[in-house]
């Protein structure tokens, strides 16, 4: 309970995307069909792994656990935007708000780790390959997901625990399509300054110990790649790496560019969009960018293909 003369917000407005009508519709069929990709796309990758033997390797168990993050955190998002497109209130109740907030943060937090679990892993195969398999091993791999789910639940779980500590008093309108930390706290009336330093430390320590284990990763491997003999073996390894760097270059930087810009009207509204595409975008390609430039899945897919066509 909230004390003295506050009065407790029960229901927040989400001002989502745009206020003009007649671009409802095109956003509600151009985002119903990303969701529709997001899922088909996700979903169908952490089924071809599961079904294909020769996919249990390290490098599939991670891209599995990133395709059901990828999966969770746009479930997490994007439905309730797609209700609001088509209703004339955009409400979420405040305990609705919390949880997708409590959510949200553990998967796009997961996020982050699993990729640089993703780098490292890649590192090991590239550059120290007679060693993969012991370094690699199934308990380590274990280990290293469990680790990132882990830190996802206990960072989330402060983020959340600090921001139920806010008083919201009248204003209700959020200046997002979804809850997320900043624009909710812009609509406190008491003190923001523990969640502030909050969301600095932890913000930081996200952004740059993945990105840092990830640019010393991709740094050695790069090395490596330059050192082969092989024309074949070197673009087979640059093939893999680039289309993984790509995928984190997207996520990272719209990340940088919502929660380190400095605090103004025109970057709530970039940051608004900016957040499309680590909440929605990203979660749709990374099934594409893994597995159109990997043999390894085409062929698992056509093999799992042929052999329902033969039961049929």
């Amino acid at each position: 309970m909230f004390e003295g003369n506050h009065s407790r917000v029960a229901e927040f407005i989400l001002k989502g995307l745009t206020d003009q009508p007649e671009l409802q519709l095109p956003l509600f069929l151009l985002f119903l069909g990303i969701y529709l990709l997001t899922v088909l796309g996700n979903l169908g990758m952490i089924i071809l792994i599961m079904l294909s033997s020769h996919l249990h390797t390290p490098m599939y168990f991670f891209l599995s656990s990133l395709s059901f993050i990828d999966l969770c955190y746009s479930t997490v998002i994007t439905p309730k935007m797609l209700v609001n497109f088509v209703t004339v209130r955009n409400v979420i109740t405040y305990p609705e708000c919390m949880i997708q907030l409590y959510f949200f943060l553990i998967f796009v937090i997961s996020e982050c780790y699993m990729l640089s679990a993703m780098a490292y892993d890649r590192y090991v195969a590239i550059c120290n390959p007679l060693m993969y398999n012991v370094t690699m091993s199934y308990q380590v791999c274990s280990w290293m997901i469990g680790g990132v789910y882990g830190i996802g639940v206990i960072e989330a779980t402060i983020h959340t625990v600090c921001m139920l500590r806010v008083l919201f008093c009248k204003a209700n309108v959020v200046n997002h399509f979804f809850c997320d930390i900043i624009p909710l706290l812009q609509l406190s009336c008491s003190s923001t300054f523990v969640n502030e330093v909050v969301i600095l430390c932890l913000s930081t320590f996200n952004f740059c110990v993945p990105t840092l284990t990830i640019l010393s990763s991709y740094s050695f491997i790069i090395a490596r790649i330059i050192c082969m003999k092989s024309t074949e073996s070197r673009f087979k390894a640059f093939s893999t790496c680039s289309s993984h760097f790509s995928a984190v270059t997207v996520f990272f930087g719209s990340l940088a560019v919502v929660y380190f810009q400095p605090s103004s009207v025109s970057s709530k509204e970039q940051g608004k969009v900016f957040s499309l595409f680590y909440t929605t975008v990203v979660p749709m390609l990374n099934p594409l960018i893994y597995s159109l430039r990997n043999k390894d899945v085409k062929l698992a897919l056509n093999k799992l293909l042929r052999k329902k066509a033969i039961q049929m």
